[in-house]
This record gives C-alpha cells, structure tokens and sequence, in this order.
C-alpha cells in the first residue's frame, strides 16, 4: 500500500549544483539537506520545505540526434503547493524567474515557473483550502 510521496527527483546537468541550490535555497526559500556519502559522490543536490522533498540528480550528457547535451522534461513536472500565491509569485519574478499563470485548473490558483536548468515547477494554491480537507 502506498502511504505518501517520499521525494520528486528532477533532472540536472553537470556542474549546475550552485545555480541550482542558488535558485532552491535563495529564490525558492527551501533548505538544502545532506545526501548520504554514496549518493553524493554522484552530485546533485537535496532540498526540502517542510515534508516536501526534492532532488536534483545529475544526468550525464548523451548524443540524441546529432546534438549533445541535458534535456530537461517539458511536460514532467511537481506541483508544489504554496500559501500565499501572489506574494510567492512577485518573489520569484523579483528574482528573475519566469511566471505564467495558468487559470485552466478549477477551485485553484496557479503558475508554472523553470529552475535555472528548465525544469518545469507548477506552483498551486485552493481557492477555497477548507474544501479540501
């Protein structure tokens, strides 16, 4: 029986570490946490705020059609939910991170933003959070 999400991992380059924990712990306000000595021999980094978890991996570069280099997935995303949704939006924006709200979703607010590699993020906040419980 599943019983929560553990961790989302994400996708990074190589050498990104620093624009990636200076987007996620600076812009994002989230805490970087150890990763185990094994797993951090690999690279990559680890974040969370509160019991929300997420891991960015190291992917090494491969030829695909004749063009080297990551890939970030563009549909592939977390949804991380927020309080405070504009607040959180005019913080990201103010930091250069790009916003587009997207009001397809109902009973909610919402925005797509990218880390620094073009990760797809989905921030998220009910309209009514009562309902929800």
């Amino acid at each position: 029986m599943i019983t929560a999400v553990d961790h989302v991992q994400l996708a990074a380059p190589p050498g990104s570490e620093d624009v990636l924990r200076a987007y996620y712990a600076d812009v994002l306000g989230m805490t970087e946490i150890p990763k185990p000595p094994v797993l951090a021999a690999r690279g990559g980094c680890w974040f969370r705020a509160g019991t929300v978890q997420l891991h960015l991996g190291i992917e090494q570069a491969t030829t695909e059609g004749g063009t080297c280099g990551f890939r970030p997935a563009k549909k592939a995303h977390p949804g991380l939910r927020v309080t405070g949704i504009e607040a959180y939006a005019a913080r990201l924006t103010a930091e250069g991170a790009p916003v587009t709200w997207d009001d397809s979703l109902p009973g909610h607010r919402r925005f797509y933003s990218e880390d620094p590699v073009g990760n797809r993020l989905e921030f998220l906040e009910p309209r009514c959070p009562q309902l929800l419980r």
